[in-house]
């Protein structure tokens, strides 16, 4: 139960909170990252992250589960293991908790990164499919619809504007990497013909991650940072930002 405050009026009511747990995730048994999420797409969110750090390279994921060294139960669900074959890099574990509001966070460099990603040409989107990409992934924002505290992603198809994927979580990145690591797990990167929509800023984090799945466009309905831009400018990535309806801004 919590107190609602109107002007004079106090009024207790239930509600739902947005839950907010920590998420360890493995490669091959080893720990590699922790990050706050909110729980649902775990496995889809392990994949996509490893997909964005390129530990994924040259791999076939063999499966994802629910902890590695005991019962899942043990550890209340979580814990996610991820389980390769063929895997030729090694991983470099992210230490620290990853929060809610940060992916990254000065963890890499823009050059090192550009070492390892091929850039992209760079796709414009038809004014008449960017307008309606808010309210089309709005429609499908059940936990915000409960909560009113989750991040939002998409991945559309940059044609039609058909919505493929939508993820929420109480951190953009997560939601971000889940898509991600669902389009991972069904065979559909690289993503030349997606486009992704994200509902909170563009940060380096967001852009590196499209960048990292081969898709050319990203749509913000936020700002975009000064890194982001050059990443994206680099990257060969359209990316939009304050997308609200008819408005939007082309940073990139």
């Amino acid at each position: 139960m919590v107190e609602r405050l109107d002007d004079d009026r106090r009024q207790r009511e239930p509600t739902d909170a947005l839950v907010e747990e920590p998420l360890q995730i493995r490669l091959d048994g080893q720990l590699v990252a922790t990050t706050m999420r909110t729980p649902g797409n775990d496995f889809e969110l392990a994949v996509g992250f490893c997909h964005a750090e390129g530990w994924l390279i040259g791999a076939t994921i063999n499966t994802v589960r629910y902890c590695a060294t005991g019962d899942a139960a043990d550890t209340e669900f979580n814990v996610v293991t991820v389980d390769t074959i063929g895997r030729i890099v090694d991983p470099t574990p992210r230490v620290g908790v990853t929060t809610s509001s940060c992916g990254w966070c000065g963890s890499d460099s823009l050059d090192v990164l550009a070492d390892r990603l091929e850039p992209l040409v760079p796709q414009a989107l038809a004014d008449e499919i960017r307008v309606v990409l808010d309210a089309s992934v709005r429609a499908r924002q059940l936990l915000f619809d409960r909560t009113g505290g989750s991040h939002a992603a998409a991945a559309f198809d940059r044609t039609t504007g058909e919505i493929a994927v939508v993820r929420e979580d109480i951190g953009r990145h997560n939601a971000l990497d889940a898509v991600i690591g669902r389009l991972v797990l069904d065979e559909a990167l690289p993503g030349s013909d997606l486009g992704v929509w994200i509902s909170g800023r563009a940060s380096f984090e967001m852009v590196q991650k499209v960048w990292a799945a081969g898709i050319p466009t990203l749509v913000s309905v936020s700002a975009a940072s000064s890194l982001a831009v050059d990443t994206a400018r680099r990257g060969g990535i359209a990316l939009y930002g304050f997308s609200r309806t008819s408005t939007a801004t082309r940073f990139a």
